[in-house]
């Protein structure tokens, strides 16, 4: 069985709320892991799930942490996250260096995924901080180093530009419409599989004896609306990728 390693894709919202003289404070949890889970879920892909809040501390830090791995997903995760361990960030201790753990992993067969959002690729106000980094140099992606969001209210509809790979085989030759990606250039050896205008949207790509793949936009709203999620080729696609990462194809 395919095992996946899901990071990020969490988040905590504080409000104030002012009644009159009075005010008071509220703190929530937020998950957007939902969907992607499920549907991998039910092709029948074991699903190992870090919130956000929970990466810096238990991330994998080793080879043999990530034994049985075949995929990892980062998902709207900050490259501070996994590279600052509470070790060196609270007592200033010398820890593993995980993004470049990682990023010899993936070259020594390893399946990597980065999906996009606000905290992906170099994210809002270009606070992702993955430009750079050993992680950037085994996607398919050459990412901006400034605010990289592309904001569609209105929405765009993806088109596929390789209609013959194993991933996109198959697929309509449009998907519904997407409300925001991260925009990256593909790397001169990527295969762009699918694009939102002149951009790259999926791209793939081989990196020694591993697979890498970049999602320009989220995996759940609210770039990723709920028509793309209802739609059949959410679950296809998804699913095919995570074959194509684990080399099952």
């Amino acid at each position: 069985m395919t095992r996946v390693l899901i990071a990020g894709e969490s988040w905590v919202s504080e409000a104030t709320h002012y009644k009159g003289y009075d005010a008071f404070t509220s703190v929530t949890f937020h998950t957007g892991v939902d969907p992607l889970r499920d549907v991998l879920l039910a092709e029948g892909v074991e699903v190992d799930y870090l919130p956000a809040h929970e990466v810096p501390e238990r991330f994998p830090a080793s080879r043999a942490d990530l034994a049985g791995v075949d995929v990892v997903i980062l998902s709207d995760i900050g490259a501070n996250s996994i590279l600052l361990h509470p070790d060196t960030w609270i007592h200033g201790k010398r820890t593993t260096n995980r993004l470049v753990m990682l990023a010899d992993w993936v070259r020594d067969g390893g399946g990597l995924m980065m999906a996009g959002g606000y905290l992906s690729f170099q994210g809002f106000e270009g606070k992702a901080m993955w430009r750079g980094t050993p992680v950037e140099a085994v996607l398919p992606s050459v990412i901006s180093p400034y605010d990289d969001r592309v904001e569609t209210p209105e929405g765009i509809e993806p088109v596929v530009a390789d209609p013959a790979h194993p991933i996109t085989a198959g697929l309509s030759a449009t998907w519904p419409a997407l409300l925001g990606y991260n925009r990256f250039v593909a790397t001169d050896d990527a295969t762009v599989l699918a694009r939102v205008g002149d951009d790259p949207l999926l791209a793939v790509r081989p990196v020694g004896e591993g697979r890498s793949l970049a999602w320009a936009s989220d995996i759940a709203p609210h770039w990723c609306p709920e028509e793309f999620l209802d739609w059949d080729g959410y679950r296809t696609l998804f699913g095919r990728a995570i074959t194509w990462l684990a080399k099952g194809d």
